[in-house]
């Protein structure tokens, strides 16, 4: 009996750290074939001048987007804009497509232009796009046509509150969450340069940080509203995001009732692991220990001298932020089995 054909997959801006750690996955995995990785300003370079850790694992060479082919399955890993303004073409060429970008998380165009400050550019496609977290979108993702990207920041919220606001448990909540540099992407600024970044603890979004609108559209919309702040700050670090989220429950709730609740949300989810130990150094989540992986690891804490609930949630957010739940998201919309590909455990020591 002959074996089924791979998929042919395409990357396009995958000259960034998104597109490599998606090229990085497909590379491994069996029912696709990686055919074609653009980037304008590596065109005729080979792959690992860009992404080292991928030498001898291919001889693919970057073309230009314009050389860009049809295929089964399309990554589009761009800056933030790009993607939206050129939907029309990108999906007269991909079968499926999955992009990373900003550009089609959010459903209303209103939403969008309040946290990205302009007019979408293709508003008829936001609907279209499932917003691409398995963990909280799995039936509309098999089988879509259409996935967005996940804010990796969004990602560690989302998953840490997830089974207290699907249980309408949450009053308010304050989340502040520690990031890595690679969250900012390759292109060099000051705030990357060496002297600048390294050893700095600096708070770049107190404020105001466009992933809350993810949170809102995937928590609150469904779930019921609740008051929400979200602090961003950077650290030394080159991967990872961990959420800290102060809780204010509707009610009290004793342990008894919060581990019932992590373990109905999150028994059955192969990449969410529950992190909760009497002892140790790892007995909360920890983002070194996740680098690479697709996993997210979630605990929690009950104040005893207040009602206060502390959830915690760490990622990887190049993996389980960016390119771990766009191949997760590519399973379930080709039928494949979910973890195909992303069962890499990470490192320890590291």
């Amino acid at each position: 009996m002959n074996a089924r054909p791979k998929l042919r997959a395409a990357i396009v801006g995958g000259s960034g750290y998104g597109g490599g750690e998606v090229l990085r996955l497909l590379l491994d995995h069996p029912e696709v074939e990686v055919v074609q990785i653009t980037s304008r300003q590596q065109a005729g370079n080979f792959v690992y001048s860009v992404h080292p850790n991928l030498r001898s694992r291919t001889k693919l060479q970057f073309t230009t987007p314009d050389q860009l082919q049809p295929c089964d399955v399309l990554f589009l890993c761009m800056p933030h804009g790009e993607a939206s303004g050129q939907i029309e073409r990108f999906a007269s060429l991909g079968h499926r497509i999955i992009d990373l970008s900003a550009d089609f998380r959010l459903r209303s165009p209103d939403v969008y232009r309040t946290w990205y400050e302009a007019n979408h550019p293709s508003p008829a496609w936001l609907d279209r796009f499932v917003y691409g977290l398995p963990e909280l979108r799995r039936s509309q993702l098999a089988g879509a046509r259409l996935a967005s990207g996940v804010g990796c920041n969004a990602t560690a919220v989302n998953l840490a509150l997830y089974p207290l606001a699907r249980a309408g448990l949450i009053r308010s909540v304050v989340a502040d969450l520690k990031v890595g540099s690679s969250e900012a992407g390759n292109a060099a600024s000051i705030s990357s340069h060496h002297p600048e970044r390294s050893g700095s603890v600096r708070s770049f979004a107190p404020t105001g940080h466009r992933h809350q609108a993810e949170v809102g559209q995937e928590l609150m919309e469904p779930y019921g509203q609740f008051e929400l702040a979200l602090s961003i700050t950077s650290v030394e670090l080159v991967r990872g995001v961990l959420c800290t989220a102060h809780v204010t429950p509707t009610q009290p709730l004793d342990d008894k009732s919060l581990w019932k609740l992590f373990r109905e949300a999150y028994a059955n989810e192969p990449f969410v692991r529950i992190v909760k130990d009497r002892s140790g150094i790892h007995r909360y989540p920890e983002p070194k220990i996740l680098a690479g992986t697709n996993y997210c690891d979630v605990g929690f804490e009950r104040d005893p001298h207040s009602n206060r609930i502390v959830v915690l949630a760490a990622i990887d957010n190049l993996m389980k932020g960016a390119a771990g739940s766009a191949v997760q998201c590519m399973n379930l919309m080709c039928g494949f089995e979910e973890t195909l590909g992303l069962t890499f455990t990470g490192l320890h020591p590291i």
